[in-house]
């Protein structure tokens, strides 16, 4: 009984130094491996894990076109769809500004002729009423004029011939005295207007 108790004791005892052996030699190992001492290759240069890469790289791409296809480039052409249609609306609305401009100021050119020959017209138009007026006073002064002419030529005239009988009145009275005082003798009026008048004719 002793004998057998004994031989499991050291059983029980040198399996537990196997077991701190055998830990003693994995952690060597795994230290060893750890620090590259292994013997496995880069895992992603080792050729039997090539078939699970290319499984993945195949998944993860079909994800990310899915991702692009449907998320990222459907948002990206909606931006660009709006960008070029504010371009449009922006070169549309360019446009009719430029237009009504053109036209604005071909409305103000066919507005500036007008009024400049409108103008010239009423110039021509008051030119010609003034000149008639003109016409018309300057032959009313002429007539006006014309006739105090006449009727101061008539003046004249009537007036001469009143100053005329008066000098031949006077020119009797004075050849009649200058002929008494010569002669001695006196001499009528009527006869030294007579002898006058015979001198003039």
């Amino acid at each position: 009984m002793s004998q057998s108790t004994l031989v499991v004791a050291e059983a029980t005892t040198e399996a537990p130094a196997a077991e701190a052996a055998a830990g003693e030699t994995t952690g060597q190992t795994e230290g060893t491996e750890a620090h590259g001492g292994g013997h496995g290759a880069f895992p992603p240069m080792d050729t039997k894990t090539f078939p699970s890469q290319l499984f993945w790289l195949v998944i993860f791409f079909a994800l990310l076109y899915l991702l692009m296809s449907r998320v990222a480039l459907p948002r990206i052409a909606k931006i660009l769809d709006n960008r070029a249609s504010r371009i449009e609306g922006d070169l549309a609305k360019a446009k009719a500004l430029k237009d009504e401009t053109e036209a604005a100021v071909q409305a103000y050119e066919k507005a500036l002729a007008d009024a400049r020959g409108k103008a010239q017209s009423i110039a021509t138009e008051t030119r010609a009423k003034m000149t008639a007026e003109m016409d018309a006073e300057r032959s009313a002064v002429e007539k006006s004029l014309a006739a105090k002419v006449a009727e101061a030529e008539t003046a004249i005239a009537a007036a001469k011939a009143k100053a005329m009988k008066d000098v031949g009145d006077v020119a009797a009275d004075t050849a009649a005295e200058i002929v008494a005082e010569l002669t001695g003798n006196k001499v009528t009026k009527a006869a030294a207007a007579k002898a006058i008048s015979d001198l003039k004719g």
